[in-house]
C-alpha cells in the first residue's frame, strides 16, 4: 500500500487519549475505545507513536475491531533518532502486527549534529529493506532537515508531517517537497480555532463554515486537503470523530477561499509544536 497508489486522505491521530499522570503499564481501557469508536465510524488510516504511549492500545483496538490488518493503514513514529530499528521491532510487538505500512522519525531535533539524523535515516532504510515498514519517512522536519537526510539516502522519504494550519503557512518547504515527490501529511490544522477570538482565520473559517454547513473544524481541514496534502486529525469524542469523518468529504474549497484562507494568516505567525526548537535550529542556520 504505497502512497503514490492509495494516498492517504484522513486520518485518526492516536495521542492525547491517555492522562498525562498515566503511567503506561497497565491497558488503559478509554484509549483503547476512543480508537475502536474510530475504526467504526470509518477511519481505516491510523496515525501512531512511540512518544504517545498508545502502541499497545492502539493494536488491541485494531484486533478486537475484527476488520482485516489489510484494511487499515497504520503509521508509527520512533521517539528518538537513535536505535530507530530497534524501536520499530518493539512497537511491532506493541501493535500485535508483523509490520507497520509508514514508519517515521517524530522529529529531527533528538539528533545532536547532521551526522547522527543521516546514521538514523541509514537506519529507515533497513526497516524498509527487511520488510517491517511499508513506507518511511519523517515528521516536523523543515528543507535543511530534508536536504541532510537527502544527501545519503538511497530510499527518499514517502511523507513529511508538518503542523499546518493557515497560522503557519510554510509555501518554500511545500514546494521543496512537492519537487522531490515527498507527499504532505498535515497535523494541528484546528490550531486556529484555539486562537485569540476574532483573529481574521477565525472569522473567515466562520464564514465559510456556514457557508457550506459544516463545522470549523471541516473548513480548516479542507484548507490543508485542498492543497493536496493529508490531514490527521485526533478526537476522543464519536460523535465529533463521525462528524468530522462525514463532513470533510461533503464539499471542496474554491482556489479562491484556500487564498483567502491562507492570507488571513500572513503576519501572525503561530506555532504549537517544537516551538522553541525551531527558533534554536534556525538561529543556528
Amino acid at each position: 500500500m504505497s502512497l503514490d497508489t492509495h494516498p492517504v486522505i484522513f486520518g485518526a491521530g492516536t495521542a492525547w487519549y491517555k492522562s498525562p499522570d498515566d503511567d503506561g503499564t497497565t491497558i488503559h481501557q478509554p484509549t483503547v475505545d476512543a480508537i475502536k469508536a474510530a475504526i467504526d465510524v470509518g477511519y481505516r488510516t491510523l496515525d501512531g507513536a512511540q512518544a504517545y504511549g498508545t502502541e499497545r492500545e492502539l493494536g488491541i483496538a485494531m484486533v478486537e475491531s475484527g476488520i482485516p490488518r489489510a484494511s487499515f493503514r497504520l503509521s508509527t513514529k520512533a521517539k528518538s533518532t537513535s536505535n530507530v530499528e530497534k524501536a520499530l521491532e518493539e512497537s511491532i510487538v506493541n501493535l500485535q502486527t508483523d509490520f507497520v505500512d509508514l514508519y517515521l522519525i517524530h522529529s529531527p531535533f533528538p539528533a545532536s549534529t547532521d551526522v547522527e539524523l543521516q546514521d538514523a535515516w541509514r537506519e529507515m532504510e533497513r526497516c524498509k529493506q527487511r520488510g517491517l515498514a511499508r513506507d518511511i519517512g519523517v515528521s516536523n522536519f523543515s528543507i535543511k532537515n530534508m536536504s541532510t537526510i537527502l544527501e545519503v539516502a538511497t530510499i527518499k522519504p514517502s511523507v513529511n508531517q508538518i503542523e499546518m494550519h493557515p497560522r503557519l503557512y510554510q509555501p518554500e518547504l511545500y514546494d521543496f517537497l512537492r519537487r522531490e515527490n515527498i507527499a504532505i501529511q498535515g497535523f494541528s490544522s484546528l490550531a486556529p480555532l484555539r486562537a485569540e477570538s476574532g483573529n481574521e482565520t477565525r472569522v473567515l473559517t466562520t464564514q465559510l463554515a456556514a457557508k457550506y454547513n459544516v463545522d470549523e473544524m471541516a473548513i480548516l481541514m479542507r484548507w490543508v486537503i485542498d492543497q493536496g496534502a493529508a490531514v490527521v486529525t485526533t478526537s476522543s469524542k464519536r460523535e465529533r470523530m463521525a462528524t468530522t469523518f462525514s463532513q470533510v468529504r461533503s464539499f471542496k474549497l474554491t482556489d479562491e477561499e484556500v487564498a483567502q484562507l491562507t492570507a488571513t494568516g500572513k503576519g501572525r505567525w503561530f506555532r504549537g509544536f517544537f516551538a522553541d526548537e525551531f527558533k534554536v535550529a534556525e538561529a543556528n542556520s
